[in-house]
């Protein structure tokens, strides 16, 4: 039975009418007119006015990190730069309305809105398509159909967007992954861009450019708002979702991804169990597990445990870091690992705020700066732990370069002046430095900054909310570029 016998077309015609107000007005709703732009729309931007290539461009990221938003301000750029409003249309695909429409069935009805001969110059926006069956085969039809036609499509159920639009897409989709706010981020849309100048800092022998604070204890107050609340520019944006943030990201973050998203890609049957153990998990996040200890604390099958860790990952839930030796070298058997929440506010969202000094700040300050790196491609980051005779040792952050296998960095990251006093009890990271034949290494504070001269290497402490800073700044930097 089709679906316009179910309900009327201009009922459709309605909802499409509601959903792309310019076509009358000529401009986006007021609301998304007044929220601030991610830094990131500036690299998203030219993917979108790139016409002479025949592709579509896939936005991906998690829930609630602003995809909408960012294709709205990308309607009203469009609009300024005198694109015709009614050559633009817009279409939630979560909609029930469209439930048994075709992508080409729904393109139809635009057409028929505006009264348009054709789709020429056209830009299409599809939201949350992986609401559709087979969303990428679809829109491989129409890419190929209306060459003249941009497509541009958003989604979150991550594991099957980004799995799809490599097999069945090859050539015709362009990835664009839109992560959880940087702190850089959150400093700019709070209009606080005046607590940080841009100076410099020495590294080892060199000074290099890096952006410090005007007042630390300022950026530091910011830095815990921002490790309870950061991640999603709504809670940051409203004081009310903040007091209410349990709500708020559990129903719609991570509920609808663990009771909802996950279990319809992967057919898993038990909701409740896969619940309980990303709990277990968003408790302890920053910790290092084994799949021993894993199964034993939470009561699931070693094998099932494998399959959720890969699975929350693939929603961008959660980060794995797998151990190095101390030169960096990969160990045979993966027996254990450490779990990052992809950001620290899911963690406030289950449990309940930190406070600057509560036993939990290291760990989510861990987390906080990992959420940070997780913004580069292809960036093999690592944690060191190795046992030598009676001694072990450990380092938090190590960058290993892929083609040589060999270390690039090593950083310590601590929410702790003890170190900048006494930095010979950096007593792992002074081994590894000697063991890779490293002459400087990074070590976060609370609120120090200074190199010091230690066992013949340099270390350079900065207060962690800097340090976090600064990877989004340089980030977005390299992107630029």
């Amino acid at each position: 039975m089709s679906n316009s016998r179910l309900i009327p077309t201009e009922k459709i015609i309605e909802r499409l009418q509601y959903e792309n107000p310019w076509w009358a007005t000529k401009e986006i709703p007021s609301l998304y007119k007044e929220m601030s732009k991610r830094l990131y729309f500036d690299l998203f931007y030219p993917f979108v006015t790139e016409t002479d290539i025949r592709r579509a461009v896939v936005l991906m990221g998690p829930r609630r990190v602003g995809k909408t938003v960012m294709m709205f301000h990308t309607i009203d750029e469009l609009i300024n730069e005198n694109i015709n409003p009614q050559r633009i249309f817009f279409i939630g695909i979560d909609n029930p309305i469209y439930v048994n429409l075709s992508l080409q069935e729904i393109l139809d009805l635009c057409k028929d809105s505006v009264k348009v001969e054709n789709l020429e110059n056209c830009f299409v926006f599809f939201d949350e398509i992986q609401y559709l069956k087979d969303w990428e085969r679809h829109l491989k039809v129409l890419v190929d159909t209306y060459p003249k036609t941009k497509f541009i499509v958003s989604g979150s159920a991550a594991a099957a967007l980004k799995w799809h639009s490599t097999e069945s897409g090859a050539g015709r989709f362009t990835d664009f992954m839109l992560p959880p706010l940087t702190f850089q981020e959150f400093i700019h849309l709070k209009n606080r861009d005046h607590l940080i100048q841009k100076s410099t800092i020495q590294y080892g022998n060199q000074q290099i450019s890096y952006c410090l604070p005007v007042n630390i204890d300022e950026l530091n107050d910011e830095f815990i708002q921002y490790l309870n609340f950061g991640g999603y520019p709504e809670v940051v944006l409203s004081e009310k979702i903040q007091k209410d943030m349990g709500r708020y990201v559990k129903n719609d973050i991570v509920d609808k991804v663990l009771l909802r998203d996950l279990p319809s890609l992967y057919g898993i049957k038990d909701v409740q169990e896969l619940n309980r153990f990303f709990t277990y998990i968003a408790y302890n996040t920053g910790n290092e597990f084994s799949y021993e200890t894993m199964s034993k604390d939470s009561g699931i099958q070693k094998e099932t445990l494998k399959k959720y860790l890969e699975y929350l990952e693939a929603a961008f839930l959660i980060k794995v870091l797998n151990k190095v030796d101390i030169n960096a070298k990969r160990l045979k058997r993966v027996t254990s690992f450490k779990v990052y929440l992809t950001n620290p506010s899911l963690r406030t969202a289950l449990f309940s705020p930190v406070k600057g000094m509560d036993s939990e700040m290291g760990n989510m300050v861990e987390t906080a700066i990992l959420s940070q790196w997780m913004h580069r491609e292809n960036l093999d980051l690592t944690y060191a732990r190795w046992k030598d005779g009676r001694s072990e040792g450990e380092v938090d952050l190590v960058l290993v370069d892929d083609k040589k296998f060999k270390p690039v960095w090593g950083v310590e990251i601590k929410w702790s002046n003890r170190f900048f006093e006494m930095p010979q009890d950096l007593k792992s990271l002074i081994k590894f430095c000697k063991a890779n034949q490293f002459e400087k290494a990074l070590v976060t504070t609370i609120d120090k900054q200074d190199t010091k001269l230690e066992s013949e290497i340099s270390f350079t402490f900065v207060p962690a909310s800097v340090y976090a800073y600064n990877i989004g700044e340089i980030t977005l930097e390299k992107k630029t570029k």
